[in-house]
């Protein structure tokens, strides 16, 4: 497929800013460093692609360092000539700077709860005896590196309660270990198992299961296609070769599979997937001694099946065949078939994003404008009542053991930080039973909802967070946020570094664009594929409607997004460059033509559709950023954030995109790209960073806006 001839352009001398007065440094042009291009051309169907940047996809390499060492470089001194960072960075100090906690949830005789004391790099696992104990430290993940890079991932208690299995992820890679702790003693085993990745662990008597990929090679660990998803059973006390291996399907090497277990550890689950969307269910049912292997449940990859819990013999599952926003049924494993599915809660206007169970209730999570509606039925599916939440929001959390009488949940919004609910269940009464202490004063803020018509005709919603007492005089800095894909919603929640914006008199509009679930399927499916230019559509619809009704103009305009996200902004940002004033993609996919190639990216195929398919190609490189930068076009303020240890979308598709603009951008806006070290896609970064990027991002935004601060 690639013709590549190592013809190099001499790679000039890296420059960075002279020496000189601040004001001299603000006014003079930058300088970027001379990135050197390669002559490599890939035949698509017929169509020749020049890729002149190849070389950047080795990221071990001393070349590719040396380049990020340069960009880096020029990016740290100018954002040292923007006269508030300091300042920005001290505000933000001050309002992370508050406890932050999380349900508890109840294993055996303690109750368990994650708490963030404020700028603590990851927030600390405690326990206590009942609701009403004393607090002690059970896991500090900020003990296990020097500056918080390591992660602390799931956590699994075995039944009865003597053991618990964890993962730990460092340095944000997607690569996590696992090991196990005596809760009594909270002293380790010795067991420890390595390489798993896309794994849940599940308990089942003296062991459990988990997912993994053979051991990789360490220099291409964070960029090889992940290939061969193995289940194994791991015994407490032997070592990881004496694993057993349960499940590997080797004449489909781009499936993962993991497995989870009932609540009463009867049935063992299989799922397997092709990609983000779509599933294979298979089950063994363990009390059944003549049933040594998985016998198929759901056959896939049309639909997306879960199994929320069993029934005795029975299982619940939701499902959205012949139901596009989902419903749940009963299913006899002895008799899968589809007719003979027993609809126990049927498909409703509102999508139904997930079931949860605790004491021998459904709790079932609906989405209503991409607000959360939460309704609680018995396992017959008898409705038993809708649950009041404290207004337009998300709520989470609803799920507990079968014998539990009260569960916690918790619900935040752009404009109010999570507080934890106790919830009755018998009764179905709510109360406070831990409200988070901001430095901020929420009623000075306020969010709306809008909607406009897209460019096809669709009616797209949007949130608006703000202080209090804008105009809507086209004077008002906008901070224009979606993602649109995977069939993932953008729901109200809270962020500090958001509501630092706002507090500066910034408005953070956050767009539920197709691809998305905020309505089912049908808005999922009107974002892929082919239907991807619609999602484009429908954020560049998003800033014409603040721009038409005068909540902004385009030199006070600046887009987010990051990963899928990260993709929107850029494919926006070379569809109309003229729109906006400051673009921000984010460990963004950004090469369309050769995203599958890396890690695990062959699963967005099912998603995007891959340049390996004729009629997939011809879509794919009309949007794909880094394919559509046009040379001397004046693009927005741009700002590119990746990461070293990003295994999820690979650096590379940042450091070529990054290239290729620098090369055909004119005029005086800065478009720079930020890399961090020790870190990855985003989850598990420590607050510290979190901290130093969002310094750099808002004074880069609110420098290029032209606002003080």
């Amino acid at each position: 497929m690639s013709k590549i001839n190592h013809k190099h352009v001499a790679m000039s001398v890296m420059m960075t800013f002279t020496a000189g007065s601040l004001a001299a440094q603000q006014n003079a042009p930058l300088v970027y460093p001379v990135t050197k291009k390669v002559d490599t051309v890939d035949d698509y169907h017929g169509k020749k692609i020049a890729d002149p940047y190849r070389w950047l996809e080795d990221d071990h390499s001393a070349e590719t360092k040396e380049w990020v060492d340069a960009q880096n470089k020029v990016t740290q001194n100018y954002l040292a000539t923007i006269p508030f960072r300091g300042k920005i960075k001290q505000r933000l100090e001050a309002l992370w700077n508050y406890p932050r906690y999380g349900s508890p949830f109840r294993e055996g005789r303690y109750y368990y709860f994650y708490k963030n004391d404020g700028l603590q790099n990851q927030a600390v696992l405690y326990r206590q005896l009942g609701l009403d104990g004393t607090p002690e430290v059970f896991i500090d993940p900020n003990k296990l590196s020097d500056k918080g890079t390591a992660a602390l991932g799931s956590l699994s208690f075995s039944k009865d309660g003597k053991y618990l299995a964890y993962l730990i992820a460092k340095a944000g890679s997607d690569w996590q270990e696992a090991f196990v702790m005596d809760v009594a003693t909270k002293q380790l085993l010795s067991d420890r198992l390595d390489w798993i990745k896309f794994s849940g662990l599940s308990w089942k008597g003296d062991g459990f299961y988990y997912s993994r990929y053979d051991k990789p090679d360490e220099k291409s660990k964070l960029s090889k296609k992940n290939e061969f998803h193995k289940v194994y059973y791991h015994k407490i006390g032997t070592t990881q070769e004496q694993d057993e291996l349960i499940y590997v399907d080797k004449e489909h090497p781009l499936r993962n599979a993991g497995v989870g277990l009932t609540e009463d550890e009867r049935f063992l689950i299989l799922s397997t997937t092709e990609g983000t969307s779509g599933r294979e269910l298979w089950y063994r049912d363990l009390q059944d001694a003549s049933q040594k292997d998985f016998a198929l449940l759901v056959k896939g990859f049309d639909y997306d099946p879960g199994v929320i819990e069993n029934v005795g013999d029975k299982l619940l599952m939701r499902t959205n065949h012949d139901a596009p926003n989902f419903k749940v049924v009963l299913v006899d494993p002895k008799n899968p078939a589809k007719e003979n599915w027993k609809v126990v809660i049927p498909e409703q206007k509102e999508v139904l994003l997930g079931v949860g169970t605790a004491g021998g209730r459904l709790f079932a999570n609906y989405l209503k404008d991409a607000s959360s509606r939460i309704e609680q039925y018995d396992f017959s599916g008898k409705l038993e009542r809708s649950i009041t939440l404290p207004g337009i929001g998300t709520a989470g959390g609803f799920g507990g053991k079968a014998e539990d009488k009260t569960l916690f949940y918790t619900f935040t919004s752009y404009i109010a930080p999570p507080t934890i609910y106790k919830y009755d269940i018998q009764s179905g009464a709510s109360e406070v039973f831990r409200k988070t202490e901001v430095k901020f004063n929420p009623a000075d803020y306020e969010t709306k909802q809008v909607f406009f018509t897209s460019k096809d005709g669709t009616k797209v919603p949007m949130f608006l967070s703000y202080k209090k007492g804008i105009k809507q005089d086209g004077k008002n800095p906008v901070l224009l946020y979606g993602y649109g894909g995977f069939n993932i919603p953008s729901t109200p929640s809270f962020s500090v570094s958001n509501l630092f914006f706002m507090e500066q008199g910034g408005i953070y509009a956050v767009v539920n664009l197709r691809g998305g679930n905020e309505y089912g399927e049908a808005w999922h499916k009107g974002g892929m594929l082919d239907k991807k230019q619609n999602v484009f559509d429908d954020f560049i619809g998003a800033a014409e409607y603040l721009i038409s009704t005068k909540y902004t103009v385009p030199g006070k305009l600046a887009i987010r997004g990051g990963s899928n996200g990260g993709l929107l902004v850029g494919a926006c940002m070379t569809q109309r460059p003229d729109l906006f004033k400051v673009a921000l993609p984010a460990v963004g996919v950004l090469d369309m033509l050769r995203y599958q190639k890396f890690t695990i990216g062959w699963a967005w195929a099912v998603e995007y559709g891959s340049s390996e398919k004729a009629d997939q190609f011809q879509y794919l490189v009309k949007y794909s950023p880094l394919h559509n930068l046009k040379k001397g076009t004046q693009y927005p303020a741009t700002l590119i954030t990746t990461a070293d240890h990003d295994d999820r979308v690979v650096p590379a598709h940042s450091f070529k995109f990054a290239s290729a603009l620098q090369a055909a951008h004119k005029g005086s806006n800065p478009v720079l790209i930020r890399v961090e070290t020790q870190a990855g896609h985003g989850a598990g970064k420590p607050t510290s960073k979190l901290i130093e990027e969002a310094t750099d991002i808002w004074a880069f935004v609110m420098y290029n806006l032209g606002m003080k601060m």
